[in-house]
């Protein structure tokens, strides 16, 4: 047994074991007591893996799970239906005896703890829930890290069902994560504390959307990572109704206003000290109003066309497609393919003191000290084409439009890039040819594409195999924290470059056809965005399916 007599994890006995199948090497072992001492109250398993030898704490917790003959689990967060087993034990109970529940259906709960002799808590367990009991062996970090989280939401989510909707005091527009309102009522404190935990939790799991949806009996928390969305909490239906409300006044939204849709926008602040910005839109519904909260990724911010994915030749011709003078490059795609991350690691790329960017944006997604943004404000009858006007007056170099919406718009790009302007904008086409039959539909005319028109990259995002269990068995890869089980983390660009040859411009006409300019735009050296793809997979980046996803 590996336990001292008390059935806590003895560190010598570890540390022998580990020895004898020599797993470590004696300068580990002796690096690892010399640490306990110092470190008297962690657990044995992290100050083995502490010292840094090739052994880290999950191949440990699987190692010894493996020797007392339990599972090992790797607790994924958003696999755990919260609302069912947050209320099996008290915090105090879970935090006495190290544990937390993680899984119950009719029959049992499934309980992980990082102390596998311990048994005494088991019996109590059991006889109050009357249900068996079914142990797991997770890291140690890990139920240190969420217990708190889980029955900390769980009590909040108590509290702030039993009482009436609560009301919203004077709240700061930048929100501290993890802070509390010392100040307001019991509902509010409780309701403070959830946003708090759902932001904080969404920017963990690098979400790039939170979406919370009213319904009848509950409301639902749905976050999308890596461009699919995840069920994460089911909250009581009034409890999901503040906390759109206390968003909606952290993003100077009109709070009793229920009936039409509206816009706004936050900033929250990291315990690191970072700031990410979120985008909120609400929609009523006939159960409250649904609200969607878009992240920008800190990280994101100052991200290059390398790191989005545009690599080799791609890479050059579009960057020798931004020195040009004046002209049109438009970027194509879905919503959510990363046109926006494309246009601004472009601007990017061409600031510099002697040139004057400046845009026409709706809304402003990130904030440059490089460009001078202008925001799209319907109510001031302020809109791309008008604002894009605006930019004219301003002696811009480089003008960035967020997107050509109608024929307006359009006719305006097309006049800046005569007047001796570079103007860069995005459009919604499945591929880089259809960006030209779709500025003809918007009525702009056939020569003055011709004359404009520089280039149009297509693009997508795929997710990127995960790094941490590519290559393991199917039935380790499930127990991967990385990916959740998924076998992706991350995402990367499949791009389509389009250049307009001279060939290609002879051939836009007022009927110009679709098949033709492709098929024109293959012959000067188009690779489409299934071709980019199948290289992503060639170099083990991603898979097929993954690419015929989001390709087609």
């Amino acid at each position: 047994m590996l336990a001292n007599d008390h059935l806590d994890l003895d560190l010598n006995r570890l540390l022998d074991a580990l020895l004898a199948e020599q797993r470590i090497a004696p300068e580990a072992a002796l690096a690892a007591l010399e640490r306990a001492k110092a470190h008297p109250g962690e657990h044995p398993l992290e100050l083995i893996a502490a010292i840094g030898h090739p052994l880290g704490l999950d191949a440990l917790c699987r190692w010894l799970a493996d020797r007392v003959g339990q599972p090992f689990l790797a607790i994924d967060p958003l696999q755990v239906d919260l609302v069912r087993v947050a209320g099996l034990m008290s915090a105090a109970f879970a935090q006495r005896h190290g544990i937390l529940a993680v899984a119950v259906d009719e029959h049992s709960v499934t309980v992980a703890s990082a102390q596998p002799y311990q048994h005494e808590w088991e019996a109590d367990l059991s006889r109050s829930l009357g249900k068996a009991v079914r142990r797991v062996l997770a890291s140690p970090r890990q139920l240190r890290q969420l217990r708190p989280t889980f029955l900390g939401l769980a009590h909040s989510v108590r509290g702030a069902g039993l009482g009436q909707l609560p009301r919203l005091g004077e709240l700061e527009q930048l929100l501290e994560l993890g802070a509390r309102q010392t100040q307001a009522s019991a509902d509010d404190a409780h309701i403070v504390h959830i946003v708090d935990w759902m932001l904080q939790y969404a920017i963990e799991q690098r979400a790039s959307d939170i979406h919370l949806e009213p319904r009848r009996e509950q409301g639902h928390l749905r976050l999308r990572i890596d461009g699919l969305l995840h069920a994460v909490y089911a909250f009581p239906a009034s409890v999901t109704l503040a906390m759109v409300s206390r968003l909606k006044h952290l993003g100077r939204m009109n709070v009793a206003e229920k009936r039409r849709p509206q816009d706004g926008r936050l900033k929250t602040r990291l315990p690191s000290g970072a700031e990410v910005e979120l985008r909120l839109s609400t929609l009523p519904t006939p159960f409250g109003e649904k609200l969607v909260l878009r992240l920008s990724d800190p990280q994101q911010l100052h991200d290059s066309l390398e790191t989005l994915g545009l690599e080799g030749a791609l890479l050059e011709q579009w960057l020798a497609l931004l020195q040009q003078r004046q002209g049109i490059l438009l970027v194509t795609g879905p919503t959510g393919s990363g046109k926006t991350s494309t246009l601004y690691a472009s601007l990017r790329h061409l600031a510099s003191p002697q040139v004057n960017l400046c845009s026409i944006e709706d809304p402003i997604e990130r904030l440059e000290p490089m460009i001078n943004q202008l925001q799209v404000q319907p109510s001031l009858e302020l809109d791309f084409a008008s604002g894009a006007r605006a930019l004219l007056r301003q002696d811009p170099d480089i003008i960035m439009i967020g997107e050509i919406r109608d024929r307006e718009t359009a006719q305006v790009a097309v006049q800046a890039a005569l007047t001796g302007h570079l103007v860069l904008s995005t459009l919604h086409t499945q591929d880089a040819c259809g960006a030209i039959t779709r500025l003809l539909e918007l009525g702009v005319a056939d020569y003055l594409i011709r004359a404009t028109l520089l280039g149009v990259m297509a693009q997508r995002l795929v997710r990127t195999l995960c790094r941490a269990c590519l290559g393991l068995p199917p039935q380790d890869r499930q127990a991967c924290p990385q990916c959740r089980g998924t076998g992706f983390h991350g995402r990367t660009g499949l791009f389509e470059l389009l250049q307009v040859s001279t060939a290609l411009r002879a051939r836009i006409t007022p009927a110009s056809d679709l098949a033709a300019l492709r098929q024109q735009a293959e012959v000067d050296g188009l690779r489409d965005l299934r071709r980019h793809g199948g290289e992503r997979v060639a170099q083990g980046r991603t898979s097929t399916e993954e690419v015929l996803r989001v390709c087609g």
